[in-house]
């Protein structure tokens, strides 16, 4: 039996952990620390599924009707 992965639902937007360089270029764009990033918790199914731990960053890229694709940016906390 196939298991049902969430990230396959046509709701839920592309969920991924960002690299330490990818973050440090987010951090340095918005001129921010990290722990200013609107939080997540590691309860979340989404972030479960997509294997994030504490304090990683995750980025959400959601469809936008005007600017195409928006991005988000979570801090994964307890």
């Amino acid at each position: 039996m196939r298991k049902f992965s969430l990230l396959d639902h046509q709701l839920i937007p592309k969920h991924e952990i960002l690299s330490e360089d990818e973050l440090k270029s987010v951090l340095k764009q918005y001129a921010i620390d990290k722990e200013q990033l609107p939080k997540i918790k590691v309860v979340d199914p989404v972030i479960q599924e997509v294997g994030a731990q504490v304090g990683e960053v995750v980025k959400i890229t959601r469809n936008s009707q005007t600017a195409g694709e928006a991005f988000y940016y979570r801090l994964v906390i307890a």
